[in-house]
């Protein structure tokens, strides 16, 4: 371990040659909330959180309330109101009860779920990610904070927020194993994306990718690729995937709320040209309705790359 990172993360580092500037960037990744951390959160009608099922499969997933439905309870604690939605892949990992400790001197206490969680106002282009642990609560979920941090605006839309409905979650769910065409014409049309993935002893994370419309490929039904933009240094999703494969992402519509959660692995292709990360699916849920909230057309990050269209 060297600070924040594990093996993973130190291995892209070293490849890409930017282990001075990540160990300089680390800093700013802490075990506690600050005030304008814990203000911030109180502002978001939605959290993306991050974690792994009964199975192990990883899933990205979005929480969504009345702002302060997310709120700093002390320095290392955050509190979520409703927690996650019915029917989500992650409810029944997140609303399990935790074991009773163990009197007996032998097995610890249950720790609870690595859970990673990302903040995003798309009003300001702020963002903040918070990893720890979770566990059910009177409340919905209460999470036990390890790492907190802040990321630049780079590659994040602004959008408004024109109003929330009262409901989630109200219309039709599809499964599958493979994208249809119009989900596949969905994550084409994406310019942005929430990215969950885990690493052994090390927790979960959540994080962002955007970019202009056609920046995610659609390779066949099972195949998504996307260019991993130049970014912090810090290497935390590659030295995850670096270290476990597993990864979940989600696609959200922002003016009609459908949701588009994938679960799969993923791996990265380094070449002269850039990183190139390739995931492979391996079961889709689409949730029309999932999200009450309803936001504007986008106005694009002028950081955004210009997208090479295929063929």
């Amino acid at each position: 371990m060297s600070g924040p990172y594990h093996e993973g993360s130190l291995a892209v580092q070293r490849r890409l040659g930017v282990r001075e500037l990540a160990d300089h960037v680390g800093r700013s990744i802490g075990p506690g909330i600050r005030p304008v951390a814990a203000a911030f959160l109180e502002l978001q009608p939605q959290l993306v959180l991050g974690a792994a099922d009964d199975e192990g499969r990883v899933w990205s997933s979005l929480l969504t309330g009345a702002p302060g439905f997310v709120r700093a309870t002390g320095p290392h604690a955050v509190s979520v109101a409703g927690g996650v939605p019915d029917g989500d892949p992650l409810a029944a990992v997140l609303t399990r009860p935790p074991k009773a400790p163990d009197t007996s001197g032998g097995a610890p206490v249950d720790p609870g779920v690595p859970v990673g969680t990302i903040a995003l106002d798309p009003r300001t282009r702020r963002r903040m990610r918070l990893n720890g642990t979770a566990r059910p609560s009177a409340r919905g979920l209460t999470i036990a904070a390890r790492e907190v941090f802040s990321n630049c605006p780079k590659y994040l839309q602004q959008r408004e927020l024109l109003g929330a409905g009262s409901g989630r979650g109200s219309g039709a769910v599809r499964h599958g194993e493979r994208l249809t065409a119009a989900q596949g014409a969905f994550v084409r049309a994406a310019d942005t994306f929430f990215i969950a993935t885990v690493a052994p002893g090390h927790g979960a994370d959540a994080s962002h990718r955007g970019g202009n419309p056609g920046f995610v490929r659609v390779t066949s039904p099972t195949e998504l690729s996307w260019p991993d933009y130049r970014g912090n240094a810090m290497f935390l999703t590659l030295g995850n995937l670096e270290a476990d494969g597993r990864a979940g992402l989600l696609f959200l519509d922002w003016t009609g709320g459908t949701t588009l959660q994938l679960t799969g692995t993923a791996r990265t292709a380094f070449d002269t040209g850039g990183r190139t990360v390739r995931f492979t699916v391996e079961h889709v849920l689409e949730r029309e309705g999932a999200s009450p909230l309803r936001w504007s057309a986008p106005a694009y990050s002028p950081a955004n790359p210009e997208v090479i269209k295929e063929g």
